[in-house]
């Protein structure tokens, strides 16, 4: 036995001791290990399996599990600390077929799956399940014909309620019907909920055991998690479910959904409320904070507590940490989100293991898609905002495009450049939209966001007050300078309505900020409203925050979001935008002279000020298809951010800074995608005019881009311009005019990307270039890095061959090594000879 199967057998060995097998006589209680007991296998399942099982008639079983009888009840396959425990998959299948079993444990002392061979596939588990908690688990031992045969209806959750709502003379009288549901507090499914559900009910008919829901922000997730919910436990594939939330706030949400949704018919408890007597509830509602802290999830609960496991913001909860109490708890998982987090698209493999071996595995584990069994890159079941908008249950935004003097240099690609004078002269230096208010501060920049914001926020269509906001900052002392600058305005433009309590912070910093959030979605944030006697609203208008409010959290009547710092992330953005895609009514009941007069207005949008060009990033220049990079290991778990990079200066300006332009555009049913469309529209108008065809198959390319510059560019109807152009194609390198060119009159098909060029780059160098056999891997890595990656190639050109990888990550001296010196001057000499670098530049 080599050292690393002996070292998982060790692990192996106290896993199964602390879930309670014996591998000797303890207390009276038999022995219920067997360790390596020949099995008999028949011939054809030996010829099933082939050559893998080496054509032998008896085998031996690593590990053999009784039950309490002392009968076969598990086949725990181990493997070596360097193998997949799932290459084992096929040769514990037959033995435990051999011996009439279900059940397989699969290990290799790190990583373990169980599996119930007849239903579904292995599942991940972070602990092995005791033979008393299996016995428990409905999720392996029910009938999944009775859930996936249960008809869902629109009342599926009104009917818990009230099983007889349909007979009320109230619900009858279409008059009386809305009035009646609303006072009786009944939710019926929408028909895109139901469809989630069916969708679910056939994935579990395939076998399936996992399931993502892809749902927009505002479609009722949690409505559709209680159908789920009862599904399960009314068909008794379920004995008590897990719904685990990353927030505090999400948590009591989610509690109160569950009560009006769920009882009388299903007791609902939040965990740290109930750590004695949560087994009186089916369901149990947790953040993953409150189960991983000292390992709670494991000192109160066995692996086998819950047979649904549903999490919410999935996206977040199985990250990092969390993931071991995710994967402790054994049965079917649902995962909930807006924004799946895709780490395996468009990965090579191949090149991924060569670099380093377990980022394969660190990707698999945070793929929202893998994690939840949609391998194949698409969930159980989406629905997406432009499928709410198209159905009239969301709203899009009116997108506010401002920009003042100072943000259009910063988010220009040559940056906002100071003059610093030092003792050795005068330097520069540049400043860029990531630099905003972190070293570069503008006092006179925020106060023209806010003057921008007060002037042009969407007003409550009743009250004629400033509508109910949301504004992200930078960072916590950025939304303390912003809540004080509101409050300024506050006061001078509403005398005696406010008291500084127009905006309020609500950042991690603020006692009680978890509180105030409620408040400001219950309208009681500082008291109700000034504006409008009776009317419930929040005197509070505004919520500046960092990060507090950007998942999971409901404000139905929000009417403003502002966008007050640049965002990198296409989730972030997708997740803060979805705040105000709700729809919501405003209504208000006024008495005049013993009459009531009702008012109501229907919210059709909501304003998106957007002061860092974020719309235009992702709209433009975002590319969709990089490959998402892994997050940075935790700095230790202090809870306080990484201190800066050493240099880097500070600047604070104290000049006005003017407004350049301000933009306002709706967004149609088309998302915020439409301009994705802008490239083809231009490449349809050049195509058909025949001067610019002429004057291109002529060869004169020079006369062509002056015509169409004169013809086509700069008109109010598209304002077209080359670099718009070149942002709309969506390219991850720079484009020339002819290539564009080339494209419009169809000589190439389409546009290549990076590594495209580099494919056909690497084949013109075969061509001029002998290369060994054991060196083509090697070579062509290099090849590829040297021209993508700009330090790698300063680094090379300097011959500061110690500073790879340390400096930079993507090639190391290890590489160079096996690379030679020989090949890397070949290589470095072709392409400075041949290979046209800046066009590789995004």
């Amino acid at each position: 036995m080599s050292a690393k199967e002996a070292k998982a057998r060790i692990k192996i060995n106290k896993l199964l001791e602390e879930a309670g097998w014996r591998f000797f006589e303890e207390d009276g209680k038999p022995v219920n290990i067997q360790v390596e007991p020949n099995v008999k296998i028949s011939k054809k399942q030996v010829d099933d399996m082939g050559e893998d099982f080496n054509k032998v008639k008896n085998g031996f079983i690593d590990f053999l599990l009784l039950d309490e009888n002392g009968h076969p009840f598990i086949v725990l396959e181990a493997k070596s600390e360097d193998k997949d425990p799932l290459v084992g998959k096929e040769q514990a299948r037959e033995y435990a077929k051999s011996l009439f079993i279900k059940y397989v444990i699969l290990s290799n002392g790190n990583q373990h799956y169980f599996w119930n061979i007849y239903k579904g596939n292995p599942q991940i588990i972070t602990s092995f399940p005791s033979c008393e908690s299996i016995r428990e688990n409905k999720a392996f031992n029910a009938d999944p014909a009775r859930l996936y045969n249960e008809d869902v209806k629109e009342d599926y959750i009104a009917v818990v309620r009230n099983a007889r709502y349909s007979e009320a003379p109230e619900y009858q009288n279409i008059e009386t019907r809305k009035k009646f549901l609303k006072e009786s507090g009944l939710r019926f499914l929408r028909p895109y909920q139901i469809n989630a559900v069916k969708t679910l009910q056939k994935s579990v008919k395939k076998g399936n055991q996992r399931f993502l829901f892809e749902m927009a922000t505002g479609t009722g997730k949690t409505l559709t998690s209680a159908a789920v919910i009862r599904l399960f436990l009314r068909s008794g594939n379920a004995h008590r479910v897990l719904f685990l939330v990353d927030r505090i706030e999400l948590e009591n949400q989610a509690k109160k959904n569950f009560i009006n949704y769920l009882s009388p018919d299903y007791h609902t408890v939040v965990f740290k409320e109930h750590t004695e007597d949560w087994r009186k509830a089916e369901i149990v509602v947790s953040t993953v904070q409150t189960l991983s802290f000292n390992n709670k999830y494991k000192k109160y609960f066995k692996p086998t507590d819950f047979s649904l496991l549903i999490v919410d913001e999935s996206h977040r909860s199985i990250n990092g940490n969390y993931r071991a109490v995710f994967e402790y708890f054994l049965g079917y998982k649902l995962g909930l989100t807006a924004t799946p987090r895709d780490y395996i698209k468009n990965v090579d493999v191949t090149r991924l293991k060569i670099t380093d071996p377990r980022a394969w595995e660190q990707r698999q584990l945070l793929d929202s898609y893998k994690t939840f069994g949609c391998e194949c890159g698409d969930p159980t079941y989406r629905y997406s905002l432009l499928d709410g908008v198209k159905d009239g249950y969301l709203v899009n935004p009116r997108v506010v495009d401002a920009r003042t003097e100072i943000t259009t240099q910063l988010l220009a690609d040559e940056g906002y450049a100071v003059a610093n004078q030092t003792e050795t002269g005068e330097e520069e230096e540049v400043y860029f939209a990531k630099d905003f208010e972190k070293n570069f501060f503008s006092e006179e920049t925020n106060r023209m966001f806010v003057k921008i914001f007060m002037e042009n926020a969407k007003r409550d269509p009743l009250s004629g007050e400033i509508g109910k906001s949301i504004i992200f900052c930078v960072s916590r002392k950025h939304a303390a300078k912003i809540t004080q600058i509101l409050n300024e305005f506050a006061d001078k433009l509403f005398p005696d309505k406010y008291y500084s309590d127009f905006a309020m912070q609500i950042t991690s910093d603020v006692m009680n900020a978890q509180t105030f959030t409620i408040n400001f979605q219950n309208n009681n944030l500082s008291g109700t409203t000034k504006f409008l006697e009776n009317y419930k609203s929040s005197k509070t208008r505004v919520c500046v925050t960092v990060g507090m409010m950007t998942t999971g959290y409901d404000c139905e009547d929000l009417l403003n979001i502002g966008l007050l710092r640049p965002i990198f992330s296409p989730t972030d953005f997708i997740q803060i935008k979805g705040r105000g895609t709700r729809k919501y009514e405003f209504a208000y009941k006024e008495k005049v002279a013993e009459i009531i007069n009702e008012h109501k207005e229907n919210k059709d949008t909501f304003k998106l000020f957007d002061f860092f060009g974020n719309c235009e990033y992702f709209e433009e220049k975002f590319n969709y298809d990089e490959v998402i990079k892994l997050p940075k290991p935790q700095n230790g778990g202090t809870g306080m951010p990484p201190p800066p990079p050493p240099g880097g200066s500070l600047y604070e300006n104290y000049d006005p800074d003017p407004l350049k332009f301000i933009m306002e555009t709706p967004v149609g049913f088309e998302g915020m995608k439409i301009d994705r469309m802008f490239f083809d529209k231009f490449e349809s108008e050049v195509k058909e005019d025949e001067t610019a065809k002429k004057q291109y198959e002529e060869g004169n390319y020079a006369a062509v881009q002056n015509y169409i510059e004169e013809k086509f560019m700069n008109k109010p109807s598209e304002f077209y311009n080359w670099d718009k152009i070149k942002r709309s194609i969506g390219i991850d390198r720079r484009l020339t005019v002819k290539e564009i060119l080339d494209k419009i009159f169809g000589v190439i098909p389409a546009f290549k990307s990076k590594r495209e060029l580099i494919e056909d780059e690497f084949e013109s160098y075969l061509l001029t270039r002998p290369v060994p056999a054991d060196k083509y891997t090697e070579i062509k890595r290099f090849f590829e890095t040297y021209i993508m990656d700009k330090d790698v190639r300063r680094i090379i050109e300097d011959e500061k061959f110690q500073l790879l990888g340390t400096e930079v990550s993507t090639y190391t001296m290890s590489d160079l090594k096996r690379l030679g010196v020989d090949n890397m001057r070949k290589v470095v000499d072709y392409i400075n000879d041949n290979v046209n670098v800046s066009k590789y530049v995004a």
